[in-house]
């Protein structure tokens, strides 16, 4: 019988703040598959999760009825590279002040000295913020705007600059983009668009460069909308799940476990002729060139 086997592989998931997202999606299918799995949470966020994970708050079950083991939890914010990088401001910030380690060569640094080098089969990055994503793209602001990009598509690239050197022969990254990269979706603005168009090129170039240099295969998905915690932040996040199952050619809402699967999937063996892709998970929407519902339809 095919199927996904990721037994004795380890795995990064950067971008995991609870239960409710794409993140914790892979978690999900990358641990029902045999992988061991670190994650990188957003400081802010951190002992929310900690917390949340110690009273049994999270679901950690896998699709087939198992059980998810963190390996580690690793403070991460993927703005900043180094410990030089990070402001005073930030620094002593009261959601920072104790922490330590958090930058991505930080995290990289860390992994080494847990695991040792290489250590890593897998990169996930399920990482996005737009201060100014409530705002229309002419009513955007330079910093938000390279605020949006910082978070959402260089802090890829750099990771893989600093993960690729820990990761072994066969390695994958995922990470997660939107239509928007691709379409107008009014309402999702402040730079994000524009980040993700940038992610989704990146993957193609990353895919040459990392795998000429590493070996490393680097896709992308492209997931429908889901209504996440962190999702809310677009604030007509619903509107759009909703219109999503109206006008899919499978008029269903797309579940977090569908994209873990399919993350699942390109991070295997299975994948391994996949590279430079761009994987549209989204109950087939990305097809559509008009409303379901109108006269011409009927």
């Amino acid at each position: 019988m095919l199927s996904i086997d990721l037994t004795g592989k380890r795995a990064f998931v950067a971008g995991v703040a609870d239960d409710r997202g794409f993140g914790w999606g892979i978690v999900r299918a990358l641990s029902q598959a045999g992988a061991s799995v670190c994650v990188g949470t957003w400081p802010p966020t951190l002992r929310i999760f900690t917390k949340s994970l110690e009273r049994g708050k999270l679901d950690m079950s896998t699709p087939d009825g198992g059980s998810i083991e963190l390996e580690k939890i690793y403070p991460l914010d993927a703005v900043f590279d180094t410990p030089d990088d990070v402001p005073d401001e930030v620094r002593n910030d009261k959601r920072y002040v104790e922490l330590s380690g958090y930058t991505i060569q930080e995290v990289a640094d860390q992994l080494r000295t847990d695991f040792g080098e290489p250590c890593l089969d897998i990169i996930v990055h399920s990482l996005a913020n737009g201060p100014e994503v409530q705002n229309d793209l002419l009513d955007t602001s330079r910093s938000g705007y390279l605020a949006a990009l910082s978070a959402s598509a260089y802090s890829m690239v750099s990771m893989l600059s600093r993960f690729a050197p820990l990761t072994r022969p066969g390695g994958s990254l995922v990470s997660l983009t939107y239509l928007a990269a691709e379409r107008v979706v009014p309402g999702y603005g402040g730079g994000m668009s524009s980040a993700k168009a940038a992610l989704e090129s990146d993957t193609r170039t990353l895919a040459w460069e990392a795998g000429r240099r590493y070996g490393i295969r680097v896709n992308t998905i492209s997931a429908g909308p889901l209504a996440s915690r962190a999702a809310k932040a677009i604030g007509t996040i619903e509107r759009m799940v909703d219109y999503y199952e109206a006008n899919s050619p499978l008029p269903e809402v797309l579940a977090a476990d569908e994209v873990g699967a399919a993350a699942a999937f390109l991070c295997s063996p299975l994948a391994s002729g996949i590279t430079g892709e761009t994987l549209h998970v989204d109950k087939g929407y990305h097809a559509m060139g008009m409303q379901a519902d109108t006269p011409l339809a009927e």
